[in-house]
């Protein structure tokens, strides 16, 4: 069949059958990746509702998302279409699939700010962005997210069952923070880059009062100022260093400097 043509003309009919069998490939490829949907059959609220929950209690959470979805599609005024909104959310956040659970939560907010939901809606919005936390070294935006949103609750949602979580996860994120700001100041010390050392070391003095970083924290300023030839200032964070922790080794270590430097009877 080939023998007679043209070479310029054999690769150019390969070449065309080679794009056509890649294009049937990313074709059916695509087709067999494309989400489940569920076709349109007309049924009651508590039919679709059940059915729903009947797949989140058996943790078969896609279809528990869709038939969720589902309600609010075929009954969309009704108050159980505006619960789906929230239980649609909380599958998804079971399937791990925060980006989703958090357009809905969102969405749910926005249309019903008034709704006593809320408080719930923006605790499981916080454990969405709370899940998402890896360490201290990488990306923080999932940490800010969820420190924000668990101090919202705090202070709007005070006497609600979510506050006390809340509460102490505040306490953890703030542990999460400082981690990270001490990590970046103790770099600008090792660079020499003193003053945005000094910075870091205050913001976590002032900010992060309750964690276990503040010893540390003003024993590096008192370093910091005495490299810089501060001395009021080195001598300032030992006393509150002496006075809060004076059973820490961050005191003593400070104390040492202090007498190696002859400034303990100032």
């Amino acid at each position: 069949m080939y023998k007679n043509m043209p070479l310029l003309y054999k690769y150019k009919l390969f070449f065309l059958k080679l794009i056509v069998t890649l294009l049937l490939t990313i074709i059916f490829s695509c087709s067999g990746n494309k989400k489940k949907e569920i076709v349109y059959e007309e049924r009651s609220l508590s039919v679709i509702y059940n059915s729903a929950l009947v797949k989140l209690k058996s943790k078969n959470y896609d279809d528990a998302i869709l038939e969720f979805d589902e309600v609010e599609r075929q009954h969309p005024y009704s108050v159980w279409a505006r619960k789906s909104i929230l239980m649609s959310s909380y599958s998804s956040y079971k399937n791990r699939d925060f980006i989703k659970a958090e357009v809905n939560l969102k969405r749910y907010i926005g249309l019903y700010p008034a709704s006593n939901l809320v408080p719930y809606a923006q605790y499981l919005l916080a454990m969405c962005y709370y899940d998402q936390i890896i360490d201290n070294k990488r990306d923080q935006t999932a940490v800010s997210n969820a420190y924000q949103t668990f101090k919202l609750i705090l202070d709007r949602y005070p006497d609600t069952a979510y506050a006390k979580d809340s509460y102490y996860k505040l306490i953890f994120l703030e542990d999460i923070m400082a981690a990270k700001e001490m990590n970046i100041a103790k770099t600008y010390f090792s660079l020499k880059k003193y003053i945005a050392a000094a910075k870091r070391f205050k913001n976590i003095v002032n900010n992060y009062q309750t964690t276990s970083f503040v010893p540390e924290a003003l024993h590096r300023l008192v370093e910091v100022y005495l490299i810089l030839g501060v001395t009021e200032e080195a001598l300032l964070n030992a006393r509150v260093l002496g006075h809060n922790f004076p059973d820490s080794k961050w005191y003593k270590y400070s104390y040492k400097l202090l007498e190696e430097k002859k400034l303990l009877n100032k």
